[in-house]
């Protein structure tokens, strides 16, 4: 049966965040959000056992136990949710998995920062862009994040995502981020960090470990990256303007 098994209802959330880490472009998502729950220790709080999802078991070095390869970790001193991802969703199944965790979210007064990037060229650092949902544009108006300046999509299963939100009128935020298009990005991650999901959620996170470990997370990363390309576009969360990509 479709469900968000919770491991431990003895915690208590005020209208947390959720930070979205599914595989996508550049594997910003995944990367920031891998950071936050090391970052603040997180712990395992529920498995996503939604329609949509490969039934596979993983495995983590020096632990027997198996885990879904779907999962929300939580941090309840700082109303804050994870939900990390071993693998990439498929465009069959983005749809029932998206209206699965969306029911969820909206059930338990979640607010879900969904994550992209954008493929970019980038001289400096990582311009961040911000839209939104079910009113939740306060958000980024007081983080001081802009909309984009072109008109595009947000495809993959993030794009699922965003799209039950607006049928649903669940309050959500998607956070675009110019990102490499080929290799992982740990800088457009920071960028999604420090601009953005810190701001939003207004909690602070030490990245210097991320600055520091980026060429050790490329190339940790890289396989996985290159199993993204090869599932082509319909399972890999990207944004692209149209105007430069239609």
């Amino acid at each position: 049966m479709a469900q968000i098994s919770i491991h431990d209802d003895t915690i208590s959330l005020s209208e947390p965040f959720l930070v979205e880490g599914l595989p996508g472009l550049g594997l910003v998502g995944k990367i920031a959000t891998d950071h936050l729950i090391e970052a603040f220790s997180m712990r395992h709080y529920a498995s996503v056992h939604c329609d949509g999802l490969p039934r596979i078991g993983v495995y983590h070095p020096e632990d027997d136990e198996l885990k879904p390869p779907v999962r929300i970790y939580v941090d309840p001193e700082r109303d804050l949710l994870a939900l990390q991802s071993e693998v990439p969703i498929s465009s069959e199944g983005a749809p029932e998995f998206a209206a699965c965790v969306t029911g969820w979210l909206a059930e338990n007064e979640v607010t879900p920062l969904y994550l992209s990037g954008r493929p970019a060229e980038k001289d400096d650092s990582p311009e961040v862009y911000g839209v939104a949902t079910g009113g939740a544009s306060d958000h980024l108006d007081r983080a001081g994040i802009v909309p984009p300046r072109e008109t595009g999509f947000i495809s993959g299963p993030t794009g699922a995502l965003l799209n039950h939100a607006t049928e649903t009128g669940l309050s959500s935020v998607g956070l675009v981020v110019e990102s490499d298009p080929q290799f992982p990005d740990p800088e457009a991650a920071r960028a999604l960090i420090q601009g953005a999901i810190a701001p939003i959620t207004e909690i602070e996170v030490d990245i210097e470990r991320l600055v520091e470990q980026a060429e050790q997370i490329r190339g940790q990363r890289e396989q996985l990256a290159k199993r993204m390309q090869q599932a082509g576009e319909d399972e890999s969360t990207q944004a692209t303007p149209v105007g430069m990509y239609q």
